[in-house]
This record gives C-alpha cells, sequence and structure tokens, in this order.
C-alpha cells in the first residue's frame, strides 16, 4: 500500500513538473494536474494541500537529482583535492541541467528564488556536509592545509551558489560547459587564491 502511494505521488510531483515546465506555474491549476495525471482531484489533495506544496515537491525532486549526482561524486576513491574539483564542476553542471530542463520553471526559478531557497535549506545543509567530509579527508592525508574545515565547506558552499545564477545564464566571462580550461580556472582561484607564491 505505501509503494502505492509513493508511486502515486511522484506521478503526481512529475506530471506536475511537466505542466508547470510547459505552462508556467501560474497557468496551471491543481485540475490541470489532476487530468494530466488522470487521478481525480481529491487523490491529488490527498498528497498536496494546494499548488504551492506541490511545486515545493517539484523543487525537492529536482534537488534530488542533485543530490544524488554529489552524493556520487563524494564518495569515489579519488584523492581529495581531484574529488573536490569534479565535485564543484559535477555541482555547477547538474544544477544548470536542472533548472534548463525545466522550461519555463527557469523563469520561476530566478523571480521566486527566495521560496527555491527555503525549499532547499535541507539540501544545502548536506552538501555542506558532503564538502566539509571531502576537506576532512584532505586535512587528514595531507593534501589541503585547512585549520577549520566546517567554515571552509560553508565558504565553498556559499560561493558556489553565488556562481549558479550566472553560470546557468551563461553571463560569467568564458564560462560555459564548453570551457574546461575556464571552469578550472575558477576553480582553481577558490582553491588557490590570488596570491602570488
Amino acid at each position: 500500500m505505501e509503494v502505492t502511494m509513493s508511486k502515486t505521488r511522484d506521478k503526481l510531483i512529475e506530471v506536475a513538473r511537466l505542466l508547470f515546465a510547459k505552462k508556467g506555474v501560474e497557468n496551471t491549476t491543481m485540475n490541470d494536474i489532476a487530468q494530466s495525471s488522470k487521478k481525480g482531484r481529491r487523490t491529488l489533495y490527498t498528497y498536496f494541500k494546494s499548488k504551492k506544496d506541490i511545486y515545493n515537491a517539484v523543487i525537492k525532486s529536482e534537488l534530488g537529482k542533485l543530490y544524488v549526482c554529489l552524493d556520487a561524486v563524494a564518495y569515489k576513491d579519488l584523492p581529495a583535492d581531484q574529488k573536490l574539483l569534479e565535485f564543484l564542476d559535477v555541482r555547477l553542471k547538474t544544477i544548470k541541467d536542472v533548472v534548463s530542463r525545466n522550461g519555463t520553471l527557469r523563469a520561476n526559478f530566478f523571480r521566486d528564488i527566495w521560496r527555491v531557497e527555503n525549499v532547499r535549506k535541507d539540501f544545502d545543509i548536506r552538501e555542506i556536509e558532503f564538502v566539509k567530509k571531502i576537506l576532512d579527508d584532505g586535512v587528514s592525508d595531507g593534501i589541503f592545509d585547512i585549520s577549520d574545515t566546517q567554515a571552509t565547506a560553508e565558504v565553498l558552499h556559499y560561493a558556489l551558489k553565488g556562481l549558479e545564477v550566472p553560470y546557468i545564464r551563461g553571463t560569467v566571462a568564458g564560462l560555459t560547459d564548453d570551457n574546461e580550461k575556464k571552469i578550472n580556472s575558477i576553480i582553481n582561484m577558490m582553491f588557490k587564491g590570488i596570491l602570488k607564491k
């Protein structure tokens, strides 16, 4: 019974995501979601109290895809410096893919960034934990010289969040998926700083 409920909920979320991406959140009704999913409105309201609830569930589901990608990188058998580089690269590319594949949801992502921020709080905490683990491993292995891995993980996390919108929009000078050299340049700056050695 619980598996069926989970499948029904997942289907409703995916149908809502597709409708939001095609028509926009404002132009999609709960009735549209119920009809497109071939479920009654009563079923829809069993899982979600409002369109806001289902929109939040869509964002959480999309962030879940990002989490799976980052989890895979965080536990790879790589030296910490290589793992962190891959983590940062995968994170930027995956968030761009998640936002880009959702059509008109892109506009909502940028316009309603605070709602997205509220939904992604748990994700942010988990991401900081991933980065801290990589940094701790690097310190333990003598790769990194960091006195406070928690603070460093938080700074890296917020630096990446700051790069998200410009990266997705393609407004960071020369920073595109096709330009690995520029991506590595930005990542190296974050690692090594700008001081001449």
